[in-house]
């Protein structure tokens, strides 16, 4: 039986995206999924006459081609592909060229993350999903979404991003109170209020302010895989938007339905949580005590002073356990079994 993982990106993608979707490839190829090669040269930027015509000779023969000569069975897309005419073609392609039954593991809904009121997009990308044989979904909460839209396609959840990551974990930490947030630091609006907040909270990313007020301490930028290797806090914060109060804007409204994969990144190198208490994710760390959740980042300060170091060596036992599942791709191996078992 030919199983394959299809990822096709742009040679030219530089952001975090690439990082989930290499993990998964490479978790997938240690079962009985291969890659399926499709290597796409376009710049997302180029409108140019010329770049069209690449992009119709990509969907109209190349995809095609490679499709019909895999001969698939079973072909795993990691979705969204950055093209929406590519989408297209590709569905197309897999459909007629192919007897293969076509899962979708979904990285993002574009819906729900960027499209927001615009309809056209948002039924034309419900449309996609429909056509599938079987969904991942990142968890309950966007598989309620997706079944609320009209979604009837076999749905598992995912329960969290797996995480390559080959930094040796750090058995115990002491216990300093202290919290750490990584990621682009230009899109962290939030951070600009944060001289009021009354925890030690250190900075690493890209496009750092030029200066930080006590208590942010800017650490410097990584690439992902060796970032572990300069985590010595106790706690990984995840938020979103331009408040202490609250998460808000779209991708703080996008929290209550995704797994940011920056859960992962701080769960693989042994870090529990801090996160929204609306999040999609806040039940999970709250239910396998791995971190603790809050609706605002002025309780921080306070939910740590009345932490003992017993409890914090508790959650950090349960977060080390987490992290070898999430390092050996637990998480999509499970899911993809399951699917394929829904699906018969």
């Amino acid at each position: 039986m030919n199983k394959y993982v299809i990822t096709l990106e742009s040679s030219q993608a530089n952001n975090a995206g690439p990082k989930a979707k290499a993990d998964v490839e490479q978790f997938l190829t240690e079962t009985d999924y291969q890659i399926l090669p499709l290597k796409v040269n376009l710049d997302p930027a180029d409108k140019s006459f010329g770049a069209k015509l690449k992009k119709i000779y990509y969907g109209k023969y190349y995809i095609p081609k490679i499709l019909q000569q895999s001969q698939a069975d079973v072909i795993l897309l990691q979705y969204p592909v950055y093209s929406a005419y590519l989408t297209n073609e590709l569905f197309k392609a897999i459909k007629q060229k192919t007897n293969a039954k076509l899962y979708l593991l979904i990285h993002d809904i574009e819906t729900l993350r960027l499209f927001g009121g615009d309809k056209a997009q948002s039924q034309a990308e419900l449309a996609l999903f429909k056509q599938a044989d079987g969904i991942i979904a990142h968890n309950a909460k966007m598989r309620s979404w997706l079944e609320e839209q009209g979604v009837t396609v076999p749905i598992v959840e995912l329960g969290l991003f797996d995480y390559y990551n080959p930094t040796p974990l750090v058995k115990q930490r002491p216990f300093a109170k202290s919290v750490v947030f990584a990621g682009n630091l230009a899109k962290a609006d939030f951070l600009k209020k944060a001289a009021t907040l009354d925890f030690e909270l250190t900075l690493f990313g890209p496009a750092p302010a030029k200066t930080y007020p006590e208590p942010l301490k800017y650490a410097g930028v990584y690439p992902p895989d060796e970032l572990a290797k300069h985590f010595s806090q106790n706690f990984g914060l995840v938020w979103d938007g331009d408040s202490l109060l609250t998460c808000n804007g779209v991708f703080g409204e996008y929290m209550r339905y995704n797994d940011p994969h920056k859960v992962s990144l701080y769960l693989s190198s042994g870090l529990p949580i801090v996160m929204w208490k609306e999040a999609a994710l806040a039940d999970f760390i709250v239910t396998h005590n791995v971190g603790f959740v809050v609706e605002s980042l002025t309780e921080v300060g306070n939910v740590l002073k009345q932490m003992t170091p017993e409890q914090y060596r508790e959650m950090q036992q349960n977060t080390l356990t987490l992290a070898q599942k999430l390092r050996q791709g637990h998480f999509i191996k499970t899911a993809i079994k399951k699917l394929e078992s829904l699906e018969g």
